[in-house]
């Protein structure tokens, strides 16, 4: 008989693979398979919605669990828990079932989104058992209005946007509405047809006998319709690839790796489906002067030693264009921190402090007359050189 396929090996990872690298191998094979990537491919748009249909079971702690907990029971017969079948006093299709340590869970419960429940899956596999023990074979529910895919950006901004607030703009590749076909993927003059390859159903079943699980159509990918001629514009996908400008507004004080989240900025939702979110992650370019530590401003500042001994006053500009004087004692030395209340990085109903860091110049190099006065310094103070 055939069998279904073990989620894992479509992935390509391990039972053990950890939620992290189970979610970075999603990743790639999703942008490897985009029906974008490979437009009038289906062997990709099938294995698209392989690799989708694998990741929301097992890139959701609480599905992974309990599909782990089928595969121990041998539910999906040939891999994971051991022998083909069901075990005895396993649990049954459609019912409630004992999983691994005594917990009890219903396969009807275990939604896989799409695609329905599991409930749905086995009672298609087991159809004709049931259908002689009365019961009734369940059918993948119908696909409704999806919202669209997050986008995830990184934006490189100045240090001075980063610290004070602004607003960077940003180009993005998204997917729009065709405006040739209005979404329809359909051809000007052409007609809208009932699916020939899944009749309509939006879902095709694989499988011999009895034993059977549906998935989605490779060819109108879960739509039930296709155009009767493609639009020669968007290829019969309703959506295009495009360019598009978003400005982002830069709150005060963030740093590298804050995010934000732009409502309705992302992909294009499918069947009137809402768009996605914009995921802004910020990278901070290092400004010339200021260094940061959490709210604080670090200035570096040089004076010569002649400041530096016999005391001194400068004048440092603040992040916003204000001058500030530090009063600089005598005997200060080099990396001795000054520090300037509420002059730092605003953030929220924070604020930071500038700190200024004052470094002493040495000179590299003294003429003769600048050396012998140096000497006659050393000797009256007891320096030794």
């Amino acid at each position: 008989m055939a069998q279904t396929k073990d989620y894992y090996a479509v992935l390509g990872v391990p039972a053990s693979v950890s939620q992290d690298e189970l979610k970075k191998k999603y990743r790639k094979l999703a942008a490897k398979h985009h029906p974008d990537k490979n437009q009038g491919d289906p062997k990709s748009a099938e294995k698209f919605k392989e690799i989708s249909e694998a990741y929301q079971v097992l890139g959701d702690a609480e599905k992974r669990k309990q599909y782990d907990q089928m595969r121990q029971l041998g539910a999906f017969g040939g891999f994971g828990g051991g022998s083909g079948g069901p075990r005895r006093g396993g649990a049954q299709p459609g019912s409630a079932g004992a999983g691994a340590g005594g917990q009890n869970f219903k396969f009807e419960d275990f939604d896989i989104g799409g695609l329905g429940g599991l409930g749905d899956i086995f009672s298609s596999m087991f159809g004709d058992a049931q259908r002689q023990q009365g019961g009734r074979a369940g059918n993948a529910r119908p696909r409704g209005p999806e919202r669209g895919h997050d986008i995830e950006a990184t934006l490189e901004i100045p240090f001075r946007v980063a610290a004070l607030g602004g607003k960077v703009p940003i180009e993005l590749e998204v997917n729009e509405e065709c405006a040739t076909c209005h979404g329809s993927g359909a051809a000007p003059g052409a007609k809208i047809i009932t699916c020939p390859e899944c009749q309509g159903r939006g879902t095709i079943s694989f499988g011999q006998g009895g034993f059977a699980v549906q998935r989605p159509c490779p060819r109108c990918l879960g739509k039930g319709t296709v155009p009767s001629e493609p639009c020669p514009t968007c290829n019969g996908s309703g959506e295009v690839r495009v360019r598009k400008k978003v400005i982002i507004t830069v709150p005060p004080g963030v740093d590298t790796g804050t995010k934000i989240r732009l409502k309705g900025q992302g992909g294009l939702g499918s069947k009137n489906g809402p768009p996605g979110d914009l995921l802004i992650t910020f990278q901070v370019d290092a400004d010339r002067f200021f260094k940061r530590e959490g709210l604080d401003l670090i200035a570096p500042v040089k004076i010569n030693i002649a400041q530096a001994t016999l005391g001194s006053k400068i004048s440092v500009t603040t992040l916003d264009g204000k001058k500030v004087a530090i009063k600089i004692p005598p005997g200060t030395t080099s990396g001795k921190r000054f520090r300037v209340r509420g002059q730092g990085i605003k953030k929220d109903d924070r604020v930071g402090d500038l700190i200024v860091q004052v470094e002493v110049d040495v000179p590299e190099k003294l003429n003769e007359e600048q050396e012998k006065a140096m000497r006659d310094f050393a000797e009256a103070s007891g320096l030794k050189y």
